[in-house]
């Protein structure tokens, strides 16, 4: 029986997962948190296989978890699933240790397959995120230094980081804006992930070296 634990800050999400596997003779869920501190507690409580994780996340995000999480149990399998397709952050996450990555749009076969794939130590890749790897390799020596490294940032999320470096507060960039302080603090999450840093020190020094707001 391979034992498995979800962490996900979305309860639909887990769920949605939870009911997928119930019917899997070789398969059980022993616990699930929504996030990575949480879900440290849990994977010490209850001991799991395999642990599905995502990258977006309040707190620590899924990439440190990861890394955080093998070196505190070596023999652990983290299974990525996640709705981000950028090169970096795969690379990142394998890096860090992780035995899969598979996309949130996965049907019920992919998600088995893959928990089988690596609970027996196994490297597991959706087709997309394989050919996303594959691509990456194939243009690593086309790119710029610019946007080699990092996934593209949207519009959104160029004008907060824009007014991050005028050193506005998350309340000014929202009325600047014209959107809610909570869709701020997404967008300055989603490129603490996208670029790998850990706060708002970090993301300031890497967007002036590599100019990623512009």
């Amino acid at each position: 029986m391979i034992k498995v634990f979800i962490v996900d800050d979305h309860q639909m999400v887990i769920e949605g997962l939870k009911l997928l596997l119930q019917d899997e003779a070789q398969i059980t869920v022993v616990g699930n948190a929504m996030c990575a501190e949480d879900g440290e507690e849990g994977i010490a409580q209850s001991n799991p296989d395999v642990v599905i994780l995502d990258i977006n996340m309040p707190g620590i995000n899924g990439i440190d978890a990861c890394k955080k999480f093998i070196k505190k149990w070596p023999e652990l399998k983290i299974l990525a699933l996640t709705m981000h397709k950028e090169s970096s952050l795969i690379k990142m996450m394998l890096g860090n240790g992780a035995k899969g990555y598979i996309l949130k749009n996965a049907g019920k076969d992919e998600l088995t397959q893959a928990i089988h794939t690596v609970s027996s130590g196994k490297m597991y890749l959706d087709d997309l995120t394989n050919e996303i790897v594959i691509k990456a390799m194939a243009d690593g020596n086309k790119v710029k230094k610019s946007n080699g490294l990092f996934p593209k940032l949207s519009r959104r999320e160029k004008e907060v980081l824009k007014l991050i470096l005028d050193e506005c507060t998350t309340q000014e960039i929202a009325d600047k804006l014209f959107i809610s302080f909570g869709t701020v603090e997404t967008h300055r999450r989603n490129m603490l992930i996208k670029t790998g840093t850990r706060n708002t020190a970090g993301l300031v020094k890497i967007a002036m070296e590599f100019e990623l707001y512009k």
